[in-house]
């Protein structure tokens, strides 16, 4: 009886070398790929989720794409074992991501799952007890298999039912990548773009932002935490942000992600970013907004400006005078 493979995928190095591997030995691989707002595995802005995506159509494997949700950002706010340098919570995402995969396993009919995690390799994550910790925690006791790093663990019930031949597994361990760049040569892997790939987490200027939306919201809200990689983010007030785009891209996605009630500012004058203000709208905030967005503009400093203000469809004009100086705006600036 032909055997099947969970595989979580995401495009990188690792998780792609895991699923080849499986194959070599003739198990069928459905893969599942997360989405998050805080990936930085990006082949030149294609992002994690199409780089899974084109290693899935390559292999000839199915794959299912799942969003995280705001579950796992609830996950983020309080993650029972902690976090790593920034605001990181590695364990228990992947606690998160293998129980999604555990609820998914009798869907998919396979019989075990399979990442690309090498022991040794990540610090907060990927050591002997971490690892012990996330199977367990998991639901997946021996069910959960690490191709790339197998020799170095007990043998899981594919390996013991003989699904698979341990014989053929790696003992791969450490932060090098050299044994993997090796073996994808030898299995004529090729445009692996993200061989370490990352988390925005991890990286102490971004926590500032992701902390501010947890510390400013009532709700959370995923549109927000996606849009925490582009844009200049200011906050106005307690449940007030303004976002100043920084380009024309920039500006076609904030306006694209403008929910009800949320005011789009444009100078009117001339040349001018995109302003967004999300959250608490009233006036008072409106004109704090319009004076951000003037400094990003060629607007003389200390005339009375005209701003356009589009709300829910409706527009209308606010005259504004350009006074903020860059001290003042790194008041509000997150």
């Amino acid at each position: 009886m032909k055997r099947k493979a969970l595989a979580l995928l995401s495009g990188g190095l690792d998780s792609t070398l895991a699923v080849k591997v499986m194959l070599e030995q003739g198990i069928e691989v459905e893969a599942l790929n997360f989405t998050s707002p805080f990936c930085t595995c990006t082949g030149k802005n294609a992002g994690c989720k199409s780089e899974a995506i084109r290693v899935a159509e390559e292999f000839g494997i199915p794959i299912k794409v799942m969003h995280k949700g705001v579950e796992y950002l609830e996950l983020v706010r309080n993650p029972k074992h902690g976090y790593g340098k920034g605001m990181n919570p590695c364990i228990d995402c992947r606690i998160f991501l293998l129980r999604k995969a555990k609820e998914y396993l009798a869907e998919s009919g396979a019989d075990f799952v399979i990442t690309g995690e090498v022991l040794g390799q990540r610090p907060m994550s990927q050591r002997r007890h971490t690892l012990d910790i996330i199977e367990r925690e998991s639901g997946l006791a021996g069910r959960l298999l690490r191709p790339l790093s197998a020799k170095h663990f007990e043998p899981t019930i594919p390996e013991q039912e003989g699904w698979v031949d341990r014989e053929k597994l790696l003992s791969i361990q450490g932060r090098s990548r050299k044994e993997q760049m090796q073996l994808a040569e030898d299995l004529d892997v090729k445009n692996y773009p993200c061989p370490a790939g990352g988390c925005l987490l991890t990286e102490v200027s971004f926590v500032s932002k992701v902390r501010d939306v947890f510390d400013h919201s009532d709700q959370l809200n995923l549109r927000d935490f996606r849009l925490l990689k582009v844009a200049r983010h200011f906050r106005v007030a307690p449940r007030t942000k303004a976002l100043i785009g920084r380009n024309e891209t920039e500006n076609e996605l904030l306006f694209r992600n403008i929910q009800p009630g949320e005011a789009a500012l444009r100078w009117i004058e001339g040349s001018s970013p995109l302003g967004v203000v999300m959250g608490t709208v009233d006036d008072a905030l409106l004109e704090t907004s319009a004076k951000l967005l003037l400094r990003y503009t060629r607007a003389e400093a200390g005339t009375e400006c005209r701003v356009k203000v589009e709300i829910d469809g409706s527009e209308r004009v606010i005259v504004v005078p350009n006074e903020f100086s860059d001290p003042t705006i790194e008041e509000y600036r997150i």
